[in-house]
Order: structure tokens, then sequence, then C-alpha cells
């Protein structure tokens, strides 16, 4: 005779099945199989068959079950249902149940002297899985056991792969591994298996990959980081593995296309090549438009080669119009990131990053061309501190302090003397065109004052229209620059902008119109699709009227596809725009669709990084706005992290703008992307703005949020104090809305914080604010979290029997929604209060309870503490060779997952009084 109930329950009598009736009569014998050779009373028996409420004869129809089965068993003659002790017994061979037999297999496997009667055991237990247990059966009871069996042959399953990885077997159980991490993708246990089995497979690189995506889920739904085992056994594999090229950053912009004369100074930068010693700095200083970019990214490229390990380029945006320049968080944690560190290895503060920064450049010999720069503030954060590397910073600010201090090289750019001015012209005209018309040159180099950009302004308008005499151009040059003395009088930027006027009232309705609306945008660069929302066209007719306005010099390109406008170039449109007051209903638009644009695409973006976010309300898409939808997550962070530096300053940019709406929406789409890449600082930075946004804007919910995830980067910053204060003001807010979720969340972030600074009162007191939250909210789940913190602070306190009543009624939750994990929490925490009261068979019996909880759901490190809480106990019980057995399990867990507590074991078993009677009184 054999039973089954790892699938279909069934009964087989020689081979052949027998029929036992229909489902409840199934239900009935699948209760008994489970107990067998246990009494369980009728109450028991009908509580676990009938899912609601029982019929009113329940009790006369169970009888009718019992019975019917009680003659197809005899009929068998090997198992029987009799009364005992109150109870109805189904009594039986249990290795003739599929289930006890599956049980007592693993027992056999996991007790088995020699790796080959383990692996036989592990394999004859998983096959006796035919599929859901109980399957075709549905009651709350089945469906709970179903989750327990489901426990533990999960558990098993992992024994046995990590037997076979013991054996050499990794190739063979990689499908098993895979299929199972997909289905189970916060298992870390499993992870590990996984991520041994793929780099012994020479498979390294998928092993980190998956190492990657789990710390991901594990920071999305638990806001945790792996496990020690997990992260040491990255660690291991990052070492073993063979190491990828350093990465060698290639950032430096494109070169000017046409540049000439510089000789002096080209030659005086190459005089810095010659220098030892510590770090070089050097400084190219001069006015708006005088070419030190255009200088400075040409030497760096003629240079590169001496740079071997890299060359880095950072705009600081030091005299960006909209002012909004380079943080020092920004630009130290854009090194790190163009240098391939790790999001999981860039430290939270940003003085330990420059650290870090400097601790890799050290034995680099790299280029750094910092640009823009508003003054000595900004760069010295910056500069590496060891040598090796050279560091090229331009600027219209003189930087002296630099000088004094770094010993800075300075480099004063001025105006091209008239010979270079022309070589510039030939460059772009030709030498013929330039040569038959020289008074028309030298009077186009007068107007221009020798600035380069202007010069290359009115040569590319020149060079557009080949057949146009150079002297007719002089003249209107003459004209507009004239009629802009009003407006530009005492400026000494003056030349460039009437180069630019004279080139702008050239362009046609279309092109005047686009580099008008580009002034809207805040920079630092801009993507076709976002020009296109700007302007209401079609993205291609959008990217090639950009394309014509880089043409003719009115806009950058730094990147393929990515435009520019040049400081002084925004500033001409500010002025177009004022002077122009009757364009204000379509610039507002034209605003519009522009952050529409950018708040949809990355709304998008950061549903596709979490679909199981809760979603908050954008309203319509306004007309003939593009945005992106993402086939997968890889794209969409790839969207974010090319997008970053613009979303950054279109959040303040909003919020100066007054759309304060807008401005915290952005915010919203950047949380996941903060947390994942570890940006605490801009976190810190861009919630500090959504939450006084949200004040503003009288948007309470939105506040809340915004202050409760300000809260968490700054407690991440070591910033205690302003976290709680953050959280103050959260939990006000939660409070006046009677929003109680968001009340028990922030209360259990305010036990958190209050925890790590060792105030366990004020920890207690606010997780039973959170209790009462979460219970007005009915969410069961964090009603039982909230109740185990309770009881064991009441027990730590000294209040056992209180600390008891939590964490009993916080089991029972624990088992209701099924939660398994939180649930062996629990049952240590009952051994714990059990043991306090110096109960110590119940807490013993909680202990391995929670053992098993630990075992089933893959949590060694949790399994281990509870050994080693089951050992103490035992000592305490008089019980030394039972707690030197658990201890040495514990320890034995320890060492393969290389927990620091594995010395205390030790010295638990080493020491002389673990073989000794205990103290009297217990304890």
């Amino acid at each position: 005779m054999r039973f089954r109930v790892l699938g279909d329950v069934e009964m087989h009598v020689d081979g052949q099945l027998v029929e036992i009736g229909h489902a409840r009569q199934r239900c009935v014998l699948a209760v008994l199989l489970v107990d067998a050779n246990r009494p369980l009373t009728t109450e028991t028996i009908i509580d676990r068959v009938w899912p609601d409420r029982p019929p009113q004869r329940a009790r006369q129809t169970l009888a009718g079950y019992l019975s019917r089965l009680r003659q197809i068993l005899a009929k068998a003659g090997a198992a029987r249902i009799t009364r005992r002790n109150g109870g109805h017994v189904l009594t039986v061979d249990p290795h003739t149940v599929d289930l006890h037999l599956f049980r007592h297999l693993v027992e056999q496997a996991r007790a088995a002297d020699d790796p080959q009667s383990a692996d036989d055991s592990y394999r004859r237990a998983l096959d006796l899985w035919r599929g859901e247990p109980f399957a075709n059966l549905d009651t709350p009871w089945l469906a709970a056991a179903r989750e327990s069996l489901d426990g533990e042959r999960r558990a098993a399953e992992l024994e046995h792969f990590e037997l076979a990885l013991t054996r050499g077997r990794h190739r063979e159980i990689l499908p098993a591994v895979t299929a199972g991490a997909a289905a189970h993708p916060l298992d870390e246990r499993l992870a590990g298996v996984l991520m041994t089995a793929l780099h012994r497979s020479g498979r390294a690189a998928e092993a980190l990959r998956h190492y990657a995506n789990l710390r991901e889920r594990l920071a999305d739904e638990l806001g945790a980081d792996p496990s020690p085992p997990v992260q040491r056994l990255h660690r291991q594999i990052l070492g073993a593995a063979p190491k990828p090229p350093a990465v060698v950053p290639r950032q430096l912009p494109t070169p000017a296309r046409l540049f000439a004369g510089r000789s002096r100074e080209l030659a005086t930068l190459d005089r810095l090549l010659t220098q030892g010693g510590s770090t070089v700095v050097a400084t190219v200083v001069g006015a708006a438009g005088v070419g030190k970019t255009a200088l400075a990214v040409r030497w760096a490229h003629a240079v590169a080669a001496r740079f071997p390990d890299g060359q880095i380029h950072l705009n600081l945006r030091g005299f960006d119009p909209g002012g909004i320049a380079v943080t020092t968080a920004e630009a130290v944690r854009g090194f790190l990131d163009a240098l391939g560190v790790p999001a999981p290895r860039i430290p939270a503060s940003t003085d330990a990053q420059i650290g870090l920064f400097r601790s890799i450049v050290a034995d680099r010999r790299m280029l750094m061309l910092l640009d823009n720069a508003g003054d000595v503030a900004q760069v010295r954060p910056l500069l590496p501190g060891a040598p090796g590397c050279l560091v090229l910073v331009t600027s219209r600010n003189q930087l002296a302090g630099l000088i004094a201090g770094e010993g800075a090289v300075p480099l004063a750019l001025d105006r091209l003397p008239a010979d270079e001015a022309r070589q510039l012209l030939v460059k772009h005209l030709g030498e013929a065109r330039v040569a038959a018309e020289t008074d028309a040159v030298d009077e186009i180099i007068a107007r221009c004052a020798g600035l380069p950009l202007a010069l290359s302004v009115v040569a590319a308008r020149a060079a557009t229209h080949p057949a146009f005499a150079l002297e007719a151009l002089s003249r209107e040059l003459g004209e507009v620059e004239s009629g802009l003395d009003a407006l530009t009088a005492g400026d000494p930027h003056s030349d460039v902008r009437a180069a630019l006027s004279w080139s702008y009232h050239r362009l046609d309705t279309s092109g005047a119109r686009l580099f008008t609306l580009l002034g809207l945008h805040p920079g630092p660069d801009v993507a076709v699709p976002a020009v296109a929302s700007l302007t209401g066209w079609p993205a291609r007719l959008t990217a090639s009227r950009l394309a014509g306005l880089a043409d003719v010099n009115l806009l950058d390109e730094p990147a393929p596809a990515r435009y520019a406008l040049h400081d002084l170039s925004r500033l001409y449109t500010a002025e177009l725009a004022r002077l122009d007051p009757g364009s204000a209903a379509d610039r507002t638009t034209a605003a519009e669709r522009m952050v529409a644009h950018y708040l949809h695409t990355a709304y998008a973006a950061a549903m596709c990084l979490d679909p199981n976010r809760d979603p908050i309300l954008l309203g319509p898409l306004p007309p003939q706005v593009l945005t992106t939808r993402f086939p997968d997550l890889e794209q969409a962070r790839a969207w974010i992290a090319g997008e970053y530096p613009v979303l950054l300053t279109l959040i303040e940019h909003a919020a100066r703008t007054g759309l304060d709406t807008d401005a915290w929406r952005l915010a919203w789409t950047l949380t996941d992307f903060l947390n994942r890449t570890g940006r605490w600082t801009d976190q810190a930075r861009v919630f500090t703005i959504a939450a006084d946004a949200a004040h503003r804007n009288d948007d309470q919910p939105a506040e809340g949020y915004a202050q409760r995830i300000l809260a968490r980067a700054l407690a991440r910053l070591g910033r205690h104090d302003e976290a709680h204060a953050r959280l103050r003001t959260a939990l006000l807010l939660f409070d006046k809305l009677g929003d109680p979720a968001g009340l028990a969340h922030t209360h259990l972030g305010v036990a958190w914080v209050h925890e790590q600074q060792n105030d366990h009162h004020q920890a207690l007191r606010h997780d039973r604010h959170a209790l009462d939250a979460f219970r007005a909210a009915g969410h069961l789940v964090g009603e039982a979290r909230a109740l185990n913190n309770i009881g064991w602070r009441l027990s730590e306190s000294g209040d056992h029997r209180r600390g008891l009543a939590h964490t009993r009624e916080a089991l029972a939750l624990c088992r209701r929604t099924g939660s398994r994990y939180d649930e062996a929490n629990t049952l240590d925490t009952l051994g714990y209060v059990h043991g306090r009261l110096g109960e110590h068979g119940p807490a013993a019996d909680y202990f391995r309870q929670a053992i098993g909880v630990f075992r089933e759901v893959g949590h060694r490190d949790g399994e281990a503490s509870a050994l080693i809480n089951l050992g103490d106990t035992c000592r305490t019980a008089g019980d030394p060779a039972a707690a030197r057995t658990a201890w040495q399990a514990a320890l034995t867990i320890l060492t393969a997952i290389d927990h620091p507590r594995a010395e205390a074991v030790r010295t638990r078993l080493s020491s002389p009084s673990a073989d000794a009677p205990p103290p009297p009184g217990g304890g």
C-alpha cells in the first residue's frame, strides 16, 4: 500500500490506484495522512476540511467520511482509522506515505557519512514529488500546509544543490538552479548556489551580473543589502575571475573642426609635460568667447597618448546663465562612474567619495579637463592628491587661489592677433576668398574684436553664402552692431552678441524660432526628442534644423545628436525673449511641452525600474509631445543615466520658475535610480527641493512622501538629527491627512533611526505607534512586524510577560498571512522571551521551530543565530551535550559563510565551563 499527497491525493494497492471518493473525503484522508499516527480531534479535522463555515451536521458528515475511508482501508489491510485519546488516528507505516518518506530520506541524507549516500537519499526524496501537494484540493489549512511543504522541498533541493557543488557537478545542476533562482529571485542562499555554479562553469560575468540583479531587488523590495555570505562570495568571484581591463575613460569633447593660431599658448601648455613632482595644474583664463575651451580641447587631444590611463572632461557650468553650477558631489560622483566604480563600492559621503577617487587615480597617469569653473572652491576638492595626473582648468575667473595654493601654471588667453584671426577666417572661407577682399576681412576682424567665437559665427554665415561679397557682409555687421548699442552698452561681450545678432537675423522663421526656444531649456545639453517636444515639430524635421544651427556655430554638438547653447548664446536668447513680449504665450506653451516630455518619459523609465511601485497621477499628455517607452530595464536605466544631469537641472529650474508640481513629480521619478546608485547626497538635495516645492504648493501627500525619502537620505549620510526632523514633519502630515499606512511606515523608520542611536526607549515608543497605525490601515504583515519588535523590546527591558503576549500575537498573524521569514524571526523572539522567563523547555522548542523555518527559507545566518540561542538555552537547562551539538552546528554554518560570530561560538565550545553544570538558579 502507498499513499501520496505530494501531488494528487492518491492511494495505491499492489501498484493499482484505489478510488477514495470525492474531494471533501480526499481532504479528510489528506489531513489524517499529514498527521499520521497522531490523534486529531473531531473539531481539528472539521476546521481543516471545511474552509469557511462547516455544515450544520458537520460531525455526522465527517463520521460518514471516516466510515467510508475505514471500509476502503480495510480492504487493503495495511492501515486503519481508530479512535484514541479522544481523537481519530490513521495508523500506518510512515514509509508508505510519500510525505513522511520524503522527510525520512532528507534526514537520512543530512546524517549520511559519505557524499554518495547523501546524494542517493536526496534524489530519492525529491523524486517523490509529483507536483503541488494536495493538488486540486483547496482549504485554508491545506494551502498553509502546501506552502510549508514547498519550503521543505526547496530546502532539501538547496542542500542537494550544495552537495552537488562539493562533488564538482556544477554544470549538471545549472539548468535547475537557474530556473529556481528565476522563480525565487530573493532567495539569497539559492543565489549563492547559482553564482558558484556559473563561476565554476566559466561564466563569471553572468555570476557577477546575477549578484548585481539580486542586490538591486533586495534594495528595492526590502531596503536591504545582500547577506554577508553572498557579499563574500561576490568578492571571491571578483578576486578569482579574470580581471577585466581597468576602465579607461575617454571623455574629451570633439575638437573644433576649424582651429587656427594660438601657437604660443600651445607651446606653453606643452611645457607642462616636462614638469615632475606632484599633480600638475594649469589654468586657462579669459573673457567669454575668447576660445578657452577650444584651445584646451585641442591641446588635450594632441597629448592624450601621454596619459594612457584616460582623460576625464567635466563642464562645471560655473558661469551658467541659469545659475546652476555643478556641485562637488555631482562632480566627484561623475568621476567615479567614469572610472567604472560599481555603485556598491561608492561610499555615502562626498568626502569619502573624494578620498576614493584620489585613491584610484593615485597610481595612474590621467588628464583632467575641468571646463568653465566658477571659482577656486569649485575646483579644489576635485584635484588628485598624487603625482602622475595633469589638470587643465578653464575659467573666466583668474583663479588666483589655485596659483597661490596649488602652484597652478596660469595661462591668460587674450583675443586673437590680426594675423591669427585672418588664419581662422582662411580655415572657414579659403585662402582665395580672404585674399580677394583684404579690407573687408580687416573690417570683420575689427568688428569681431578678434574674438574666435564671434569670428566663427560670422565666417560660418559667410560660408553658407559663397557668392556674397565679404564687403557687404562687413557693412551689414556694422549696421547690426550699431543697432545693439542700447542693448550692450558697457558690456565687454557686445562683439559676440553683435555677431550672434547678425547671424540670427539671417535665419528663416523656423530657424529663428528654434534658436529662441532653445533658451528655455535649462541645459547642460539636449537631445532631439526634447527639442521636438519644445517646438512641437516632428523629430526628423527637428534634427535637421538643429544640425543647421550647429553648421552656423549658433549651437555646439558636444556628443552625437545632443546639442548645447554656448553661455553667451543662452544670454542672447533671453534678450530676444525680452525684446519680443508677443512671444510669451508661445514660449509658455513650449516650456510646458518640454517639461511634459521629461516628466512622462522619466515616469515611464521609473515604472520600468520598479513595475510594482505605487503610481502617481501625471495628468494628460499635451499634444505634440514626444515620449519614450522602454522595452526593458536596461534601456530605461540607460535613459535615466544619460539624462540625469538634465533632470537634476530641470528639477531646480522647475522649482525656481514656479512649476512646483513638476518639481516634486520629477524628483519622484528619480527615487529608485538614486537608491540603486547610492547617490545619497544628490537624493538629499533633490528631495529637499521636492519637499519645499510640495509645501509651497500645499500638496501634503507629496510633501509627506518627499520628507520621508529625504529622511532616508539624511540617515544614510549619518545626519540623524536632521533625519528625525524630516520624519517628524512627515508624521504630522500623514496624521493630518488621516493616512494610517503612511504614518505606520514613518514610525517604523523613526524607530529604526533611534535603534541605530541606541535609544531603545524611543524605538519602542515609535514601534507602538506603528502598530496602532498598521491596525488602523488593516496592514497585517506590518502589524506582525511591529508586534514582534515590541515583544522583543519589552522583554529586553524586563517586562517578559507582556513581551510574550505581543510576540504570540505576532506569531498568529505571521501564520495567518503566510509570512514565513517573519514567522522565523518571531519564533526566535519567543524562544528569547521564554528563556528570560526561565522556561527553558518552551524556549528550546521555539528555537528549534525557528531553526526549521530559517532553514526552510534558506536564511543561514538566522539559522545559525537560532542554533546559538538553542545551545545557550540547553547549557542553562543543564544539558551540555545538547548545547555542544547546537553550537557545533552553528559554527559549521558560520564558518561556511565566513561570519564574524564564528569566533564567539568557538570560544563557547572551548570554554571549560561549557561542560560544567549550570550555575544555581539557572538564568
